[in-house]
């Protein structure tokens, strides 16, 4: 995907010296790692990650204490004594790092280093969902007080030729003995190399600097990014963020839906609202059989699947009325039928009139956490079917932002494999 930036400007991505575990300092390299932090948002998911090793990443991304400014200091004297003790440590010299994941059905490869920030009006880096200001919030905070880039955004781009540039520098590079070599429990396998030959990274650097990227997780990260960016004004490492950046014409990427739980609505009061507004469906399940009805009915038009008290209730075909007098008719028609702008404007807003804050709404990306946390708190779980990857990047190059946590891309990077360290670039 060739940029639409100012006199052809593309993507800058630089080397780092990356911050690694030292794998004699821990039990493993895979019992360090997390996923990324808001993937993580069950207790138990994270009492289990901080009992793997006491040198869990989790004890970084998402420290524990009674306030935020006491959870933020706690990161940046946990990330101090590991560098002092020499649990964490930087590689000798600054690199660009080609990182592999596989399973049994995917095959990933992108390279990783710290990118030079835009805004989006610059049609460089390209955001295509709406950011939460608590959570940019909360994550500058963690930054400034740890100085570090803890975990990579996850961006893709698409190559005109996959077989030179980038693409050619990390197909030779993955036929050399990797840095780690690692599998998580979630059966990934996880390779890492560094890129320090100039050639090499000049190659990478000349291909992508002809590319734009879209945001395909991270958009809390890359709004942090910029808003510190805007805190430092002498130039420096806080114009470069942390990013992985994958060719999504060689490697595509699975797009997945992001859940929401709705704490106070059970499910009884939320289908009776809908009652003369939605077709309302009752099925018995089990879980995977509902999805299929649910996969087929969004071919149609908008739907969503709604669990919570035991059972699955599938509602589509919305009352054509109420899309017209909720959906803001100032927008494309891709973005004004997504089914996350019918859900926040129609229902969220309208029928339910639920806030979209933490108090009332979870975003979760696991299916069966999402219907067995609402059937545990008499809640709502509101399934949703995926979005095409072509569609989201169509409203991305548009500049339209499509409901926050609309869509889920993956595999994404494991959190814990490279670290950039602010003070050391």
């Amino acid at each position: 995907m060739n940029t639409s930036g100012p006199a052809g400007q593309g993507l800058r991505l630089i080397p780092f010296r990356g911050l690694r575990y030292v794998p004699e300092r821990v039990g493993s390299l895979a019992a360090v790692t997390s996923p990324p932090y808001d993937v993580v948002v069950r207790p138990d998911g994270l009492h289990h990650l901080e009992s793997a090793d006491p040198h869990n990443i989790v004890r970084l991304i998402l420290p524990q204490a009674d306030t935020a400014a006491a959870r933020h200091e706690q990161a940046a004297q946990t990330l101090n004594r590991w560098l002092a003790e020499g649990v964490l440590a930087p590689d000798s010299e600054p690199a660009l790092y080609v990182y592999e994941q596989r399973n049994a059905e995917i095959l990933q490869r992108g390279v990783v280093g710290a990118l030079a920030l835009s805004a989006p009006a610059d049609g460089i880096v390209l955001p295509h969902e709406d950011v939460m200001a608590h959570i940019v919030e909360d994550r500058a905070d963690l930054m400034r007080a740890t100085a570090a880039h803890l975990e990579p955004l996850l961006l893709t781009y698409r190559s005109d030729d996959g077989g030179s540039g980038a693409t050619a520098v990390i197909e030779r590079t993955t036929d050399r003995p990797p840095l780690l070599d690692t599998t998580t429990e979630d059966g990934y396998h996880h390779r890492l190399w560094a890129v320090t030959d100039p050639a090499d990274r000049a190659e990478i650097e000349t291909d992508l600097a002809h590319h734009q990227a879209l945001i395909a997780d991270g958009h809390h990260r890359w709004a942090t990014y910029l808003r510190l960016q805007q805190e430092h004004t002498a130039p420096g490492p806080w114009d470069f963020g942390l990013v992985l950046l994958v060719d999504t014409a060689r490697y595509p990427l699975r797009v997945r839906a992001i859940h929401r739980l709705l704490h106070r609505l059970p499910v009884a009061d939320a289908l009776a609202a809908l009652n003369g507004l939605f077709r309302i469906r009752d099925l018995d399940g089990p879980l995977p059989q509902a999805l299929d009805a649910l996969a087929e009915a969004a071919a149609e038009g908008n739907a969503f699947l709604l669990a919570g008290d035991g059972g699955f209730h599938l509602v589509d075909r919305p009352d054509p009325g109420l899309l017209s007098r909720t959906i803001p008719a100032d927008r494309p028609t891709a973005w004004r039928t997504l089914d996350a702008t019918v859900l926040h404007a129609a229902l969220l807003d309208h029928v339910w009139q639920i806030p979209d804050a933490p108090e009332h709404i979870a975003y979760i990306h696991d299916t069966a956490a999402a219907v067995e946390q609402a059937e545990r708190h008499n809640a709502t779980a509101v399934l949703m079917h995926p979005v095409r990857e072509e569609v989201v990047r169509d409203l991305a190059r548009q500049g339209v932002t499509m409901p926050r946590k609309s869509t889920s891309f993956g595999p994404k990077p494991a959190t814990g494999l490279v670290l950039r360290s602010l003070d050391l670039d």
